[in-house]
């Protein structure tokens, strides 16, 4: 009953009524045609819905005016794409029958209750009508008949409504998405949301190392006293900064969509970056990388560069710049990748639950390799291991 009383003031009530009646222009075409063969278009309409495109027009124009909220929206009720199998076009074909039923409908009601309406108020006016204008059952009294005015309007409204809920329920069934459709959206959303997963941990990465670093240098430069240091720390800060903004402006562009490429994510064969901005830092870094890792499979190296790069990140935050061993090896199927360094004095600081190190199993689970993290004899370990085969 709220609904009922709220649809004179709801804009989709008068968009679906238009819906309802449009197709009552085809047959009205077809009355100056053969006005003998009024059920004509019914036939006439028929083959058209097995035409892919029609089905594409019919649900553009579904969405536009029975529900307006989706417009635009590729994952709405009703879909707005070819038919792509038969089954999506015999539908389309019932969905043009039915509509031309309930447009006769709309169409009836619309003429003939506001006359009704009409030949009600001349009634209360004095006014007799002739039998040719009398669509009323019977001839009220006068009073009566002007109580009875509103009567055809609001029953009017009543069918626009029901029959407006009517035709969307309708379109939702016969022009919403297959299951194939249906698939391929729920497919496209997974991938965004890996997206979005996958930018959020770059993010942790490249900003959590960049802001790791400055901060370590700032102290140590405070600590030392030494111009010549702190010459150096601020050059570190610097470069440390400019790349992880470099990075910044990448996620950014793929945020937005941006149609400029996106510039090179960064790869193991930049990892003396990586390694001499630790080293800026004061930890002394002992790396031996070996293989050709500017050939590694471009999943593999750029995942291998971000659990490279938050290992140290966790090495700086954690224990400060100690002594830190880094040995990267291109094996035969498989890259390994090891990180040790000196246990904290507090081991509670690195218990192996924080978000950078399970985000360094995620990735390597994701490209079916395995990662530990923990202590091992004495050190703090990071060791990766990403297969090659399965990735070319």
């Amino acid at each position: 009953m709220y609904r009922l009383l709220r649809a004179p003031l709801r804009g989709v009530t008068y968009s679906r009524w238009l819906h309802l009646l449009i197709p009552i222009l085809i047959v009205s075409i077809w009355m100056f045609i053969e006005p003998a063969w009024p059920w004509m278009p019914a036939l006439i309409v028929a083959p058209f819905g097995l035409v892919p495109w029609v089905r594409l027009a019919e649900g553009l124009q579904a969405q536009f005016l029975l529900t307006p909220q989706e417009r635009g929206r590729h994952d709405g009720s009703i879909s707005t794409a070819p038919s792509a199998r038969w089954g999506d076009r015999w539908r389309t074909v019932a969905w043009l029958e039915i509509r031309l039923v309930l447009a006769g409908a709309a169409m009836l009601a619309t003429v003939w209750l506001p006359v009704m309406a009409l030949e009600l108020a001349l009634t209360g006016a004095g006014r007799d009508l002739g039998s040719d204008d009398v669509l009323l059952p019977f001839v009220p009294p006068r009073w009566a008949a002007l109580l009875l005015v509103p009567v055809p309007l609001v029953l009017l409204l009543v069918i626009v409504v029901l029959l407006g809920e009517a035709v969307t329920a309708i379109a939702t069934r016969l022009l919403g998405p297959s299951a194939a459709e249906r698939l391929s959206a729920l497919e496209a959303r997974t991938e965004q949301l890996l997206e979005r997963t996958r930018i959020a941990r770059e993010l942790h990465d490249s900003i959590g190392h960049a802001l790791t670093v400055a901060v370590v240098q700032a102290g140590a430069a405070r600590a030392a006293g030494d111009p010549e240091f702190t010459e150096r720390a601020l050059c570190a800060i610097e470069e440390t900064g400019r790349a992880a903004m470099e990075d910044l402006e990448r996620v950014l562009m793929v945020l937005r969509e941006s149609a400029q490429p996106p510039s090179q994510r960064p790869t193991l064969a930049d990892a003396d970056r990586l390694l001499e901005s630790a080293r800026a830092s004061g930890a002394p870094v002992d790396a031996e990388l070996s293989g050709p890792l500017e050939k590694l499979p471009g999943p593999v190296t750029r995942e291998g560069y971000r659990i490279l790069q938050e290992a140290l990140t966790n090495v700086l935050r954690h224990s400060g710049p100690v002594p830190v061993r880094v040995r990267i090896e291109v094996a035969v199927g498989r890259l390994d990748l090891e990180v040790t360094n000196p246990l904290p004095t507090e081991p509670t600081l690195m218990t192996g639950r924080g978000s950078g190190l399970r985000g360094i199993r995620e990735r390597a689970a994701l490209l079916g390799g395995e990662a530990q993290t923990g202590p091992h004899e004495g050190n703090w370990r990071v060791r990766a291991r990403l297969p090659l085969e399965r990735i070319r």
